[in-house]
């Protein structure tokens, strides 16, 4: 029988190789000869595709031209949140490699997958966030600082989605020094804004309309004793005669527990009320407790009803705050091609000779490279189980 992994890395090939027989094909400079990139619509090159288009120029100039005043503000605060940041995520870094190579195994980088590392719906939702308000930041305040935009446009690099704005390389490297600080200051500043923005929604809107509802089975371990008898998805609401509405009242149960104990379970399952009986197993951290095998997480419902709306739009908000602030921050990291890398290079070509910018910068895309690698390897290590 032919794996699920066979099967999608055929379709990704077959995917790959029929849009690039399609739109692959590069225009040629009629002056020089060379092949140049489209200005507008679909280009592919090697596991790269970029759609680009000049008809969101026009909205991005009204609203640079709408507050020049505020974007110059907005963009100052972008390079002081984006040096701070910089220093803040090194120092994360810095500190979680040290432990790693102690041992400790523990990491800030996470590998972003929807439906594999994070959930997909909510994954794609808080991606797409993030890309918008990233790209759009970087344009408008490029536009407010003089900045022309050739196009703007999304890109897909393998199976992974993005979105970018492209500005004229020639007059950006011409700008002075803070103004592109404040282009590249600007996308990470836009996601931060946005992270506290969903996160201020959710305490002050969201949260006073939730409540807890029972247990939610988040994964059953596959060597457990509730393998084959609970499953992903299930709802406990009581364990031996007790209700069971939070995850405290659940770790609560579980603590007072023997190995062996037979337990009965009420569990929601697609809308129908089940009674089953698990046979405890040990408990890995302390062999004189009991054991369900199955990761919990508290399930909720609104107190308004609609919870086909009210739920979604919590996790889309959770996921939404969680993603902007992390990958914000990430691209603070100074690491060329990194925002925060960035400004850091021009930075430091601006105000030291290139006899010591250099090697200076080189030692910190070296020790970039280092701490990035050692922080992976827990994430990396997860992933493949």
């Amino acid at each position: 029988m032919v794996s699920i992994a066979v099967i999608i890395v055929v379709a990704l090939t077959v995917f790959w190789l029929v849009l690039y027989s399609l739109f692959g094909k590069k225009e040629i400079d009629p002056e020089t000869g060379e092949p140049v990139e489209k200005e507008e619509g679909l280009s592919v090159d090697f596991l790269i595709a970029m759609w680009r288009t000049k008809r969101l120029l026009g909205f991005i100039d009204r609203l640079a031209r709408r507050a020049p005043r505020f974007w110059l503000v907005y963009g100052n605060l972008g390079v002081l949140i984006g040096f701070a940041g910089m220093v803040y995520i090194f120092y994360v870094l810095l500190r979680l490699a040290l432990k790693n190579l102690q041992g400790a195994k523990s990491s800030a980088v996470t590998l972003v997958i929807p439906g594999v590392t994070i959930p997909l719906w909510y994954g794609l939702i808080g991606l797409a966030v993030v890309m918008v308000v990233h790209e759009l930041s970087h344009g408008v305040v490029a536009r407010a600082e003089g900045i022309p935009l050739k196009s703007v446009g999304v890109l897909l690099l393998v199976v992974i989605p993005g979105a970018f704005v492209e500005p004229d390389e020639e007059a950006l490297k011409r700008a002075p020094l803070i103004k592109r600080l404040r282009v590249y200051g600007a996308g990470s500043l836009a996601n931060i804004i946005t992270a506290f923005l969903a996160l201020l929604i959710t305490v002050a809107l969201i949260n006073p309309i939730l409540q807890p509802d029972g247990v939610l089975i988040s994964g059953v371990l596959s060597n457990g004793p509730s393998h084959g008898i609970l499953q992903k998805g299930d709802v406990i609401v009581s364990m031996k005669g007790e209700k069971i509405t939070t995850l405290d009242d659940f770790l609560k149960f579980m603590n007072s527990t023997k190995p062996g104990q037979v337990v009965e379970i009420s569990v929601l399952r697609g809308g129908h009320l089940l009674k089953v009986s698990v046979v405890l197993g040990k408990n890995p951290r302390n062999p004189s407790m009991g054991f369900l095998g199955v990761y919990p997480a508290q399930n909720i419902k609104s107190k308004v009803g609609y919870d086909w709306l009210v739920i979604p739009l919590a996790f889309s908000l959770y996921w939404i705050y969680i993603l902007n602030i992390g990958i914000g921050l990430m691209n603070l990291f100074p690491l060329v091609p990194l925002d925060g890398g960035r400004m850091l290079d021009e930075t430091l070509k601006e105000f030291l000779p290139e006899e010591v910018a250099k090697p200076l910068r080189f030692s910190i895309i070296g020790l970039g490279v280092f701490l990035l690698a050692v922080n992976l390897i827990p994430a990396l290590a997860n992933l493949l189980g």
